[in-house]
């Protein structure tokens, strides 16, 4: 399938400033930090959530602990991903029980593989509580599943996706809307 580009609609700057927000926020939520752990959804997930831990970081002079999910084997579609599909690490080096977990993602669409992290978080351990924070909320729902911190909604069609740039992946910053050719 061909997407062509319709519309850049964050560039660094503006991503930038969405994850100091998202990062103030969940600050703001729960102003006990030492039961707060981040988890970052790979790929993208990964690398906002290391930011939004050196956001945190630099507000507060916290060490918030960071852990990595590769949803892949809890996927309802795995079948349909790829023959042999590329599993990853999933890093979660400390306890999960009685914590309080913000998920990190980059596009929030129909809350499917939110529902596939929820179910993996869970195997780790039972958490105080989860909140979801993403960069890009699209609309979409097929699931009654919704972010916590966003930032940005952006209504969409269904035949358009959005397309996250993250300087660690793709050498630079910024999202666009895309179109099906």
């Amino acid at each position: 399938m061909v997407f062509v580009q319709k519309a850049k609609i964050m560039d660094k700057n503006a991503v930038d400033k969405a994850l100091t927000r998202i990062s103030h926020e969940i600050l703001e939520k729960g102003k006990d930090t030492e039961d707060l752990v981040i988890v970052g959804i790979r790929n993208r997930g990964e690398f906002l959530a290391k930011r939004i831990v050196g956001i945190l970081k630099k507000i507060k002079g916290i060490d918030v602990p960071l852990g990595i999910l590769d949803i892949t084997l809890y996927r309802d579609d795995l079948t349909q991903v790829a023959e042999q599909p590329v599993v990853k690490e999933t890093v979660i080096n400390f306890d999960m029980n009685e914590k309080r977990i913000v998920l990190v993602d980059d596009v929030l669409f129909t809350g499917r593989t939110i529902r596939c992290a929820l179910s993996e978080l869970i195997d780790f351990g039972r958490p105080k509580n989860i909140q979801l924070a993403v960069l890009i909320d699209r609309g979409h729902r097929e699931l009654p599943i919704r972010a916590d911190y966003v930032g940005k909604n952006v209504p969409t069609a269904l035949n358009e996706v959005i397309e996250v740039k993250l300087e660690e992946a793709d050498g630079i910053d910024e999202v666009l809307i895309c179109q099906k050719k």
